[in-house]
């Protein structure tokens, strides 16, 4: 490779090779981050000339740091950064390629702008916490040194001119070379080469005067080695910068590009059952986060115990159907829990508000809401260990109806059973809910839409999400809530049953009643049928039409059932809480609000 030293950044000279214009690809980097072995492999290559840190002494000359180097880079160097960009990094060369390596920090105000509109450019990061500990061996580190927010700034620099730069991390470097460099090579759109696996040991005509302070560990290297397997034991005086300078890796990293993406087998991304809530905002604690930075400690007692209760809530038209009794479960649920420190009611309906409003979410939108016990101050079962009071979380997302309820759903019945009251009561909303899931899993493994539940004596409880009526003879029939939760869906669906003034009966109800379908005379239809529903928040009423191989009634969707989907309709349309505080109750309206304050999804 045709390599060019400091001094030829110095002279500005290429040592007589024939001049011609050159493809400049530009390395961006934290210092420590294996970004001098990543320069040894592309100095290897027989198309591409090398550069190290050649904005290095403009860096001195403008932000005037101190370096144990600097008198002597100063009297050699070029500390002109915009001279160095027009006849250094851009200008004629004797190879096809220049590789420059930057460190983050070194792009300074003053600089021309062709440095990051010309050229192509890739991002190398390193986690934080693998770099302090060796940080210091030459300058004391700090959050300006290490230069994280400045690297996340060049990404978001190129993003937004419409160059979305690779970023390569160096673990995946380490792990596996050659895959990475393969992925590298193919997003800067250069054939990979072979050698630049391997480089001999000891300095380099490349290297900068500041190499022996900071090279020593690379010029004993003869490639890129894998990492140790069990780290040093990490400074704690290092603790907050790690805590300062780690979400700019963690924002870096979500956009680098796997090895598993290049030589292995690929690790899809899942799609997202509705697309519109890959950048949504949720509520955790008190701050709105976007989706993925939207995480709770690993000390709170929802990670540690399931120690936590929730509500579901549905927005129907700019208001949330049935807020206050949701609310009232969710206090009733942390005092039958004891929770400690609990937000007021008004900050909870605030945080919901404050939640739906910012992601536009004014239909057809489902919250899930959760307070937990809160943060622990160690790990361990014991509530006194709760000492920060709850966490509220807010999930809203753009989610319609679960369930296919024109259709119908089948069942099939779970071995496991419903939790009794004598172990763990359900009418306590827990996010406890390993009972629910195991019943859940038999209703995937048997390709059914939900399993139902039984109690300890047989009789139906529910199903692993929700409660279930049938239709018979006229009548509407549902499970006690001994072992099921009473839920604020189910109440709404017996209060409308009553108000048709349909018979409903509230018993112990047996597997085979939902399995037989006596043929039943409904007063608005000459149609025989019996029929099975089930409701909760994220279905609202949802028609059964197959329990364990047998059809119910003629297997499609019941008058009952229709009669009372449109009066839950009918309902939602004219009740609910509006989150503007604008609430016109029993008028079937809604305020509309003016198109820049409301964006429909």
């Amino acid at each position: 490779s045709f390599i060019i030293s400091s001094g030829d950044v110095r002279r500005g000279i290429w040592g007589g090779k024939m001049e011609q214009e050159i493809e400049v690809i530009h390395s961006w980097s934290a210092p420590r981050s294996l970004s001098t072995s990543l320069m040894y492999s592309f100095a290897q290559r027989d198309d591409i000339e090398v550069l190290d840190e050649p904005l290095y002494a403009n860096f001195l000359r403008v932000t005037g740091v101190e370096r144990p180097y600097r008198e002597e880079l100063l009297s050699t160097m070029e500390s002109d950064g915009n001279k160095v960009v027009r006849e250094v990094i851009f200008g004629p060369g004797g190879k096809k390629y220049r590789y420059c390596k930057h460190i983050a920090k070194q792009r300074v105000t003053g600089l021309t702008d062709d440095l990051m509109k010309k050229g192509k450019h890739f991002i190398l990061i390193r986690n934080p916490i693998d770099i302090l500990p060796s940080f210091d061996k030459v300058v004391p580190p700090s959050f300006n040194e290490l230069g994280l927010a400045g690297l996340a700034s060049i990404y978001s620099e190129l993003c937004e001119s419409g160059k979305a730069p690779p970023v390569i991390d160096a673990a995946e470097l380490q792990e596996d070379p050659e895959a990475s460099l393969r992925g590298l090579c193919e997003d800067l759109g250069i054939p990979f080469q072979a050698a630049m696996l391997k480089w001999d040991a000891g300095p380099k005509s490349v290297d900068g005067i500041w190499a022996p302070w900071w090279y020593k560990s690379v010029h004993n290297s003869t490639g890129f080695t894998p990492a140790k397997k069990y780290p040093s034991p990490f400074p704690s005086s290092l603790y907050d910068l790690l805590d300062q300078s780690l979400p700019f890796y963690n924002m870096l990293k979500r956009h680098a590009r796997k090895t598993s993406d290049i030589g292995r087998s690929p690790v899809p991304c899942p799609n997202l059952p509705v697309p519109a809530n890959e950048k949504l905002l949720a509520w955790v604690g008190d701050e709105i986060l976007p989706r993925d930075s939207a995480k709770v400690s690993v000390f709170d007692s929802v990670v540690q115990g399931g120690d936590s209760v929730w509500e579901g809530l549905r927005i129907y038209k700019g208001k949330i159907f049935k807020l206050e009794e949701h609310l009232d479960r969710l206090f009733d649920s942390a005092k039958a829990l004891a929770f400690n420190n609990v937000p007021t009611r008004e900050e909870v309906k605030e945080a919901i508000f404050k939640t739906l409003i910012i992601n536009g979410m004014f239909d057809s939108a489902h919250i899930r809401l959760s307070l937990t016990r809160g943060k622990k101050v160690t790990s361990g079962m014991s509530p006194a260990f709760n000492l920060y009071g709850c966490t509220l979380i807010v999930l809203a997302e753009w989610k319609p109806p679960v369930y296919d309820n024109t259709r119908g759903i089948i069942l099939v019945t779970a071995t496991t059973r419903r939790n009794s009251p004598n172990n763990l009561d359900s009418k306590i909303h827990h996010n406890n809910l390993l009972n629910n899931i195991l019943a859940k899993i038999e209703g995937n493994n048997a390709k059914a839409d939900d399993a139902i539940m039984l109690d300890k004596d047989g009789y139906v409880s529910e199903t692993n999400a929700t409660n279930i009526f049938l239709v018979k003879k006229g009548r509407v029939v549902t499970p006690h809530a001994d072992y099921c939760l009473p839920g604020i869906t189910r109440a709404t669906v017996m209060e409308l049953v009553e108000n048709e003034k349909i018979i409903l009966e509230e018993r112990r109800v047996s597997l085979s009643e939902f399995h037989t379908a006596d043929e039943v005379s409904f007063s608005y239809t000459n149609m025989f049928d019996e029929h099975v529903w089930t409701t909760g928040t994220m279905g609202e009423l949802s028609p059964v039409i197959q329990i364990d191989g047998r059809i119910i009634g003629e297997g499609r969707v019941g008058p009952v059932t229709q009669r009372l989907q449109h009066a839950y309709k009918m309902l939602t349309d004219e009740s609910g809480v509006f989150m503007f505080g604008n609430s016109r109750k029993g008028t079937g309206e809604w305020k509309q609000w003016p198109e820049e304050e409301i964006s429909w999804k």
